[in-house]
C-alpha cells in the first residue's frame, strides 16, 4: 500500500503562504529529494495552478534559474501522475493530470491501493480535508525562522473527530535556521 505524505513550508506561526518566505538552496534540495520519492501528486485546484505550469516550464527552460530550482523542477516534471480534486476546474494543465470530482475518501483509498511510489500532497484546503478523514500517513513540515503575523495557516479551521497523534521520526536543522520535521501518524 502506498503512503500519503503531506509536505509544506511554514513559518513559526503556522503561515504557509509562499509569499511570506523565500526557501533557500538547502530547503529546495530537501524538497527535491522528497519529490523524487513521489509517484503521484494530489492537489486541490489552487495548489495545482501554483505548481503547473510554473515548475514544468522551468524544467524545460533553465535560463535565469538557480541550480536548486532547476533540480526541483526536473524532479517535479518526472513524477508520473497528478490528481487534482476540483469542482470548478474544467481542464487541468500538465501531462498525466486528471481532475476528480468524486468522493475524496474513496478516491484516496483507491489511489493508496495502486502499485508504485508514494502519493504526495501540499497546500491547505485539500490537506485539511485529508487530515480530517485520517488519510495522511506522514507529515513533513519545514518550519522557517519567521513570524509572519498574517496569512493562510496550516490546518486553519480543521475539524477533527479526535486529536491527531503524531510521532516525530526525523528532524534536520538547516543552515538558515529552518527545521525539517518528519512525523508519522500513530
Amino acid at each position: 500500500m502506498r503512503n500519503l505524505i503531506f509536505a509544506i513550508n511554514t513559518t513559526l506561526d503556522g503561515v504557509c503562504d509562499h509569499t511570506k518566505f523565500n526557501p533557500d538552496e538547502e530547503t529546495m534540495e530537501y524538497f527535491t529529494h522528497l519529490t523524487r520519492e513521489a509517484g503521484t501528486f494530489l492537489y486541490g485546484r489552487k495548489t495545482h495552478q501554483l505548481m503547473v505550469p510554473y515548475w514544468p516550464d522551468i524544467a524545460k527552460d533553465h535560463s535565469g534559474q538557480t541550480k536548486a530550482d532547476v533540480a526541483f523542477a526536473q524532479a517535479f516534471a518526472a513524477v508520473g501522475n497528478t490528481v487534482v480534486f476540483s469542482r470548478s476546474l474544467d481542464k487541468a494543465e500538465g501531462k498525466n493530470t486528471s481532475i476528480v470530482r468524486t468522493n475524496l475518501h474513496d478516491e484516496i483509498l483507491k489511489l493508496k491501493q495502486e502499485e508504485g511510489k508514494d502519493i504526495h500532497t501540499g497546500g491547505v484546503t485539500l490537506a485539511s480535508q485529508l487530515a480530517e478523514l485520517g488519510l495522511i500517513d506522514e507529515y513533513r513540515f519545514v518550519v522557517h525562522p519567521i513570524v509572519a503575523g498574517e496569512g493562510r495557516r496550516v490546518f486553519e479551521g480543521i475539524n477533527l473527530q479526535e486529536k491527531l497523534q503524531l510521532k516525530l521520526v526525523e528532524s534536520k536543522i538547516f543552515k538558515s535556521g529552518a527545521v525539517a520535521l518528519r512525523y508519522l501518524k500513530q
